[in-house]
């Protein structure tokens, strides 16, 4: 698999990595771990060096999984997690990231991961009640410290990125990105690009859908998160459906899948985007790892994104109280 580096950080990984969060959080009852940890070691074999975790994810039973299925593999790979929820005295979900609290809770991700050092130790989400610089530095400390390498923002605005990154330089940002939700090309991409920070797209398959597996007709469990998304409802799942079928068309045209299309979109964006997609199933994992291989050239961009213009997407991609609790 091929290489890229995270902006000016130095901090080298594979072109697509593995969101680990579906394994056991968000998108129904945890897997079995024996399964998922065959799939991240899989993914290791075909040259994925990028594991993405976090500890609201279950909470704290995903860190756990990726610390056991990548302890033999530590120094081949780069693990990111992320901080900034409390779970103490029935909080969960609230938003924290106080510098006391950061430098409390890295003790755990660090012993969940069974590693000496956070590769990449992300912000989950901001907190309006700490001012980034404070976070910053808390993580600065950290960094010092030995017990992280390099630190990052997920869903963070450019004024905050920019306050951030002038306390200690960003790896990356991670935010959601996909043909299907396409706001970060708006002000957050040409920051990144002029501040030298990679980023890190999450849900590059939106949620699933991008893959075409869904029509008006599919339903979700309660425990499946998807039930309560705007973009996931009968109606949404109908309308939009000219995305997938504009995938299709290209999909044929380049002997590909949607999903290894839409992922070969976004590497076709800039050099210093690495995609995450997640999966519990090893012939997905192929399937996504497969856009590695597939070359769009700029004139085929440039037709993605003038028929991609014209089609108007239906719903929200969270509910407002969704996303401002929790870290999915």
């Amino acid at each position: 698999m091929k290489k890229r580096t995270l902006g000016k950080s130095g901090l080298e990984v594979s072109s697509i990595g593995l969101g680990c969060m579906g394994m056991s959080h968000g998108y129904g009852p945890a897997s079995d771990k024996q399964e998922m940890i065959s799939v991240i070691r899989n993914a290791i074999e075909r040259g994925v060096t990028f594991f993405d975790t976090a500890e609201v994810y279950g909470p704290y039973t995903n860190e756990e999984l990726v610390g056991e299925a990548l302890l033999p593999f530590q120094d081949q790979v780069v693990i990111a997690t992320k901080f900034g929820f409390n779970f103490e005295g029935g909080n969960q979900g609230r938003v924290d990231s106080r510098p006391e609290h950061i430098k409390k809770v890295v003790e755990g991700s660090l012993k969940r991961l069974k590693v000496e050092a956070i590769d990449l130790y992300y912000q989950h989400r901001v907190d309006p009640n700490v001012p980034i610089e404070e976070v910053a530095g808390a993580v600065k400390d950290l960094i010092q410290e030995g017990k992280v390498k390099y630190w990052g923002l997920s869903e963070a605005g450019v004024k905050t990125i920019r306050r951030a990154h002038a306390v200690h330089p960003l790896a990356a940002v991670q935010s959601e990105y996909s043909l299907w939700w396409r706001r970060p090309e708006e002000e957050l991409l040409p920051t990144l690009e002029e501040l030298g920070i990679g980023f890190v797209p999450y849900s590059p398959l939106g949620k699933g859908y991008l893959t075409g597996n869904f029509n008006a007709n599919t339903t979700f469990d309660n425990n499946d998160f998807r039930h309560i998304l705007p973009r996931f409802t009968p109606e949404a799942l109908q309308a939009n459906q000219g995305v997938v079928d504009l995938l299709q068309d290209v999909a044929e045209q380049k002997n590909a899948t949607k999903a290894q299309v839409a992922l070969a979109w976004l590497l076709a964006q800039k050099s210093w985007i690495v995609p995450i997609p997640g999966t519990r199933k090893l012939n997905r994992l192929e399937e996504n790892l497969g856009a590695d291989n597939i070359e769009l050239t700029p004139e085929e961009v440039r037709d993605i994104n003038d028929a991609t213009s014209k089609i108007t997407l239906i719903g929200e991609r969270y509910p407002e109280a969704l996303e401002k609790l929790t870290g999915l």
